[in-house]
């Protein structure tokens, strides 16, 4: 059987790509960092599908912690062969000079340096020259690399554009091992986090929902149904490339 390993994969997009998977058939580790009751939760949908689980509560900006997850996780379910890294934080709303310049720092530690370390343990253990198998990781970026969000977020928009040009890199740096590297770029998804975003700022998600072509914005599986695509055998000559899931919103 197949092992997937979900960071933020407690809530929004990374909980439901670990449901999502376990109905595919993977086992499915799930990182969390706070909120273990709802890792615990997504952990027994997973289980329900006769899938194995494992809960590891680790924050991946440390890389001791990464360590420990990627390690905990092998011991429990087997061999890795799929990383999503979903878990990301976002910052306040506004103008550069308005943002919190500490919500930023934290912020890029987790959305970047720690999207890094993960996928360096994934290579660490997936490589070919490593004795690994190969296998998919799937990076979740977000449409603001695109649309550089002006006057909302910009450096939550730049850390997401690191993570494409990583992903990209990633992707031709490690195809001769056997890893295909992918990102998906999420528009505006139904997540707490889009919510907090509004109570914020109720104008930027009415700004948001009428300049998004489907009317609409996005529902996580949306998003996790093109990540377990990704993750599946089907893509596997598609390594590099980065899909859009914003309604139209963010496109070539």
């Amino acid at each position: 059987m197949s092992v997937l390993l979900v960071t933020g994969g407690s809530r929004g997009i990374g909980a439901d790509v670990a449901r999502l998977a376990s109905e595919r058939g993977w086992h499915v580790g799930i990182n969390y960092t706070a909120d273990e009751d709802s890792a615990q939760n997504v952990a027994s949908d997973v289980r329900d599908q006769g899938m194995k689980a494992t809960v590891v509560r680790a924050d991946i900006s440390k890389p001791d912690d990464v360590e420990k997850l990627f390690s905990r996780t092998a011991e429990e379910l087997g061999q890795i062969t799929g990383v999503v890294n979903s878990a990301g934080i976002a910052t306040g709303i506004g103008p550069i000079e308005e943002l919190d310049i500490e919500a930023t720092h934290r912020m890029l530690e987790i959305n970047v340096f720690g999207l890094f370390l993960c996928c360096r343990a994934a290579v660490q253990r997936m490589a070919k020259r490593h004795g690994g198998q190969g296998g998919a990781i799937v990076n979740i970026s977000s449409a603001a690399s695109r649309s550089y969000s002006p006057r909302s977020f910009v450096d939550y928009a730049a850390g997401k554009a690191a993570v494409d040009t990583l992903t990209i890199g990633l992707a031709k740096e490690q195809a001769p091992q056997g890893i295909c590297v992918f990102g998906v770029r999420p528009g505006v998804i139904n997540t707490d986090m889009v919510k907090a975003g509004a109570e914020l700022s109720p104008e930027w998600l009415k700004t948001v929902v009428a300049s998004t072509p489907n009317g609409r914005i996005g529902e996580v599986r949306d998003v996790s149904g093109a990540v377990l695509w990704l993750l599946s055998e089907e893509a596997r000559h598609s390594t590099g490339s980065i899909i859009d899931i914003s309604g139209g919103r963010a496109t070539q």
